[in-house]
């Protein structure tokens, strides 16, 4: 496909590839806000989208227009010629030609699933990739260990490119990455021994080779952001053509962005049934590690104010509810579940509702919508509660629609 149109490929700007289960997206937002606040041009390949599909295509900091898109996607539908072809690769195939059309200086690219067979690894000679935390998900596609997912993961590795990896937290994994190392002879950029970004007084400290500095908190919540930040700044160390001095960092800090990741909600329909004194927050994690963060958080949440935590559940049947659940349990005093809206690959609400008894929530019902679930909450509550919605990046790209 990519031969058909002109190898676009073979022209792009210098390019960060980033696999891994999570923390891709939030890496990838880090690192155009840094290199944007240096004054750089960042085209950016994220996926999946949340309300609109332009959000998978960014060129020189700005989403494909309506008419730029058209064109390209009939492009390479013109010279596909009817040939098989699936969803992501001619995305794919239209983001590359983009990107060699369009003037700028890196193209930060995301995998879509795995890394050795993914669309996006036709890249031979990347300026860097990354890994973020290995977990469980994609079984079915990319195997039932975390040593058989590393490996797909590690698949973007290429001979004499260097490789940051976020911190992993099972042997096997990064014996994988090790092995695929010594194997091509790719420099491996580690957590813990290359770099390290961890909480340091009001903020966080990021050390390595290249930049050692005391940073403010990011803009993204949650603790696990700090580390997605250390992985982004890792990377910039591997880009050497590309200077990012520490107040283009701080000022990237402040403004970075990643829709639908631990994002509170302060306005919108939603927000507006709640009475005073109420939270709505929104998360599209879905898998055990997702559930882990969210957990934590919780806990931090449950030290700082007490506030109740309850869930508006819904998740796809190709994943594990349990898995993500079970992490959250001790801090969730309800769940109301619902069906993800337009997915018929959604678990339904008396599913979720069932696996939420499972892992010892006992106060779990189905419920016919997001809004449903809010009333029904309110109706029961006798003081104001901390609401999360989440389970799905399908669920929370149907409430920002309806958020604007």
């Amino acid at each position: 496909m990519l031969e058909a149109i002109g190898s676009p490929h073979l022209r792009l700007p210098p390019v960060v590839h980033v696999a891994g289960t999570n923390g891709k997206g939030s890496t990838i937002a880090f690192l155009r806000a840094f290199l944007e606040a240096a004054g750089w041009r960042v085209h950016v390949y994220t996926s999946p989208h949340l309300v609109r599909f332009h959000e998978r295509i960014r060129l020189a900091g700005t989403l494909i227009e309506d008419d730029h898109l058209a064109a390209i996607l009939e492009e390479c539908e013109a010279a596909n010629a009817g040939q098989p072809i699936t969803y992501f690769e001619i995305t794919t195939a239209a983001a590359m030609l983009a990107f060699a059309r369009t003037p700028a200086d890196v193209v930060l690219l995301e995998t879509g699933l795995g890394g050795r067979l993914d669309s996006t690894n036709v890249i031979d000679r990347p300026a860097v990739t990354a890994i973020t935390r290995i977990s469980y998900d994609h079984m079915q596609f990319l195997g039932g260990t975390l040593a058989e997912i590393a490996g797909e993961k590690a698949g973007i590795m290429k001979p004499g490119v260097p490789t940051v990896v976020a911190p992993q937290f099972a042997d096997e994994v990064m014996e994988t990455f090790r092995s695929r190392s010594d194997a091509l002879g790719a420099p491996l950029y580690a957590a813990g021994e290359a770099w390290r970004a961890v909480p340091y007084g009001p903020g966080f400290r990021f050390e390595s080779p290249a930049r050692s500095a005391n940073l403010p908190l990011p803009g993204l919540p949650g603790a696990h952001q700090i580390v997605n930040a250390g992985v982004a700044l890792a990377c910039l160390d591997n880009l050497p053509g590309l200077k990012v001095p520490d107040d283009a960092v701080v000022r990237g800090l402040g403004t970075v962005q990643w829709p639908g990741r631990l994002q509170r909600l302060t306005r919108g329909p939603l927000d507006d049934r709640l009475p005073s004194g109420w939270e709505l927050w929104l998360d599209g994690g879905h898998n055990d590690s997702a559930g882990e963060v969210l957990g934590a958080q919780a806990a931090r949440w449950a030290e700082a104010d007490g506030l109740p935590l309850a869930l508006v559940f819904g998740m796809l049947a190709t994943k594990e509810p349990t898995d993500f659940l079970r992490p959250l349990k001790d801090f969730v005093t309800a769940v109301r579940s619902v069906v993800i809206p337009g997915e018929e690959a959604s678990l339904t609400a008396e599913q979720s509702a069932a696996a939420a008894r499972a892992v010892g929530i006992a106060d779990a019902e189905p419920m016919a919508s997001t809004q449903a679930a809010l009333d029904a909450l309110i109706l029961r509550a006798d003081r104001p509660l901390r609401v999360m919605i989440c389970g799905s990046l399908y669920l929370a790209g149907a409430i920002l629609a309806q958020h604007g």
